[in-house]
């Protein structure tokens, strides 16, 4: 299925770029105009802006007032995506967004009730695609006992590897240059009462980021990255980013399985 587009405009302000460059501790300058951007950096523009009357209970964007409709469902996940990398975007130059519905699907789950909704979105500079992102989110009912996370133990073959730790400082600067309103990554009360976690979770999109990153340091440029969240990493908890031959993962202190991804590089030419 597939609904009208929404289409927005964004300079890609470079002072941005400098501020996610320091928020995750990136070496060397940080991009400046006329600069390609590393891949995913475009999670910090384009920015929907709704006033409190359009927000959720979760601080998001309420369902049904944009793309994605209604289901009923309140407690949102970002469950992976897809990207396809044509050319970076560059800092300081007009980029256009094109986001569309792709597809929603109800389930019947195990603890009840499930929502799946893809959403695609083409980001263009110049009159030419740059990348092309497939979002995948997940909807489904608050719970009513803390979450227990799906357990699935991570592999250990990794031959690269670098640990993440997360404060709560840099969880609220990627969501506030994210423009991500989401309680469960700021509001320690709301994360464990109405969402049933045990602490703030860390984003799916800044697990992502990292292991794109690592990917590019493994590979360089990169044409492809998927990724697939298995199950929430708190605030508290040490990463271990891990690679192998094009494989990645986000593993837990305790060993369990929170992120698989894979990533292809450019074609030499």
């Amino acid at each position: 299925m597939t609904r009208d587009a929404e289409i927005s405009a964004d300079l890609l302000d470079p002072a941005r770029a400098a501020a996610l460059h320091a928020t995750l501790s990136r070496s060397g300058p940080p991009p400046q105009a006329g600069d390609p951007l590393p891949p995913f950096w475009h999670q910090i523009y384009f920015w929907s802006a709704r006033p409190p009357e359009e927000l959720g209970k979760d601080g998001h964007i309420r369902n049904g007032t944009g793309l994605i409709p209604d289901l009923g469902l309140p407690q949102r996940m970002w469950a992976g995506g897809r990207l396809e990398f044509h050319r970076p975007l560059i800092a300081g130059t007009p980029a256009t967004k094109v986001s569309t519905l792709e597809s929603v699907t109800e389930k019947q789950g195990r603890s009840g009730p499930l929502g799946f909704v893809t959403l695609r979105h083409e980001f263009r500079q110049n009159d030419r695609t740059c990348v092309v992102e497939e979002q995948d989110l997940v909807y489904k009912p608050y719970p009513t006992a803390a979450n227990e996370p799906r357990v699935q133990t991570a592999r250990t073959d990794e031959t690269a590897l670098a640990k993440q730790v997360f404060s709560t400082t840099l969880l609220f600067r990627y969501s506030a240059l994210t423009f991500n309103g989401h309680r469960i990554h700021y509001d320690l009360d709301h994360a464990r009462e109405t969402e049933g976690y045990p602490g703030l979770v860390v984003h799916g999109p800044l697990l992502a980021q990292l292991l794109m990153h690592l990917a590019e340091d493994q590979l360089g440029a990169l044409r492809r990255f998927t990724f697939r969240a298995i199950a929430p990493l708190m605030h508290f908890e040490t990463a271990e980013l891990c690679w192998n031959a094009g494989q990645l993962w986000v593993r837990a202190p305790d060993g369990r399985l929170c992120m698989e991804a894979s990533a292809r590089q450019v074609p030499l030419a």
